[in-house]
């Protein structure tokens, strides 16, 4: 009996993150916002990303004029100069690079919805505000996917605001939409409601991708620590996502 009660409270064996392939969403390029703050910042997580199990990655910095201004020019500048370290570090990792871009009432003033970082082909990477949705927000959304861009909602989970009318996630999906979770939301790091919220998007079908937005060494130590998780890892393993495809 004791043997038996031993085997059963017996830490879950690590799995990584291998099934996924591909991260859509994490803040690598150094010094441009919130993410890394150096190359060797940079080179570590990257190696942590390794370690995950990941084979590619598209890293995406924020683009948002009233935090991060950044540019294309600027961001394509810095990525180039991290390029040669992943290189010399012969790191095992497909690094690539887009922008996640935060959507608000003057979006479309500000950028040239004609000209964005995409990835696998007009993939979109946009992120709301976690206070309250722009007024404008799905005619925002609607012009985009005139100039043919397929929307990938960053963190929805997040967007609290929403989830006393969960038909509003209905109607985003409705307008074309994709959903990417992000995976530290499963472990509760953002808070109880972004866990739930993420969960009911999990129980009504409507996650397409998870992304581990990961900034820094913290993250990293959590991702890892949710290896170990074995609930969550078999929520997700048991799940098709559209990672591999990008």
């Amino acid at each position: 009996m004791l043997f038996g009660l031993f085997k059963k409270n017996k830490p879950a064996a690590a799995a990584d993150f291998s099934f996924l392939g591909t991260d859509m969403h994490s803040h690598m390029i150094p010094a441009v916002d919130d993410g890394s703050d150096s190359i060797e910042t940079s080179l570590e997580l990257l190696q942590g990303f390794v370690d995950l199990g990941y084979k590619k990655i598209i890293t995406t910095p924020h683009t948002r004029p009233d935090y991060f201004p950044n540019t294309q020019a600027d961001l394509r500048a810095r990525f180039e100069r991290l390029n040669p370290a992943i290189a010399q570090a012969n790191l095992p990792l497909e690094v690539e690079m887009a922008s996640e871009y935060f959507v608000d009432y003057e979006f479309l003033q500000q950028q040239d919805i004609n000209n964005l970082l995409t990835f696998s082909g007009k993939h979109l990477l946009i992120e709301l505000s976690t206070y309250q949705a722009p007024p404008n927000l799905f005619e925002t959304i609607f012009q985009l996917k005139i100039k043919g861009y397929q929307l990938i909602l960053a963190h929805p989970e997040r967007y609290g605001y929403y989830a006393s009318d969960f038909s509003q996630f209905e109607k985003l999906k409705d307008f074309g939409c994709q959903f990417q979770v992000n995976l530290l939301s499963l472990t509760g790091i953002y808070g109880k409601p972004p866990k739930e919220l993420a969960m009911k998007f999990f129980k009504n079908n409507m996650v397409d991708f998870l992304g581990t937005d990961m900034h820094h060494a913290k993250h990293l130590e959590s991702l890892k620590a949710m290896q170990h998780d074995g609930k969550l890892m078999r929520l997700i393993q048991g799940y098709e996502f559209l990672n591999a495809s990008l």
